[in-house]
């Protein structure tokens, strides 16, 4: 009888490669993006604010994309860190020491041209919202993302290529 019971209980145990990583908390996550949607919401900024506030000293223009993607174009005055490259002390080198610094972001879905360098990605999974979310999750709060769509050819943008 007890090994029918150890038997039962095997079976309806969690599998080995199921149990949680330790490294990985989904619901921290979770937790985040939820206490960011606010802040995020409030942080969207016109593209004249925007190209205004990237000129101001001490503020930094990042663009989260791939390196073989900035390099084929991105915005004049722009810093490329791959979100893929995140991790504290790389977003500290690029960053600086000054964690308010301000920091303002785009990507992909900033532009109409949906083509390379930027095609266009699903909504939901657009590069900003995961590169604002884990900006302020490693503690850079002031960080200003482009709310409008433009085309990168508009000389007003300033758009570099490779």
């Amino acid at each position: 009888m007890r090994s029918l019971l150890l038997a039962l209980a095997a079976l309806s145990a969690t599998p080995a490669f199921a149990q949680a990583n330790p490294q990985i908390d989904y619901p921290a996550f979770q937790a985040l993006t939820a206490r960011v949607a606010p802040q995020r919401a409030q942080r969207l900024v016109a593209f004249d604010a925007f190209k205004a506030e990237a000129a101001k000293p001490g503020a930094l223009l990042l663009d989260a994309r791939s390196k073989d993607a900035f390099q084929r174009g991105h915005i004049k005055g722009a810093v490329n860190l791959p979100l893929t490259d995140f991790t504290a002390d790389s977003l500290a080198a690029v960053i600086g020491a000054d964690p308010n610094r301000p920091i303002l972001i785009y990507c992909n879905n900033n532009f109409s041209n949906h083509k390379s360098p930027v095609p266009l990605k699903s909504a939901p999974l657009a590069l900003n919202i995961q590169t604002f979310v884990n900006l302020v999750g490693y503690g850079y709060p002031n960080v200003r993302e482009l709310a409008d769509v433009v085309d990168f050819t508009d000389p007003k943008v300033e758009w570099v290529t490779g």
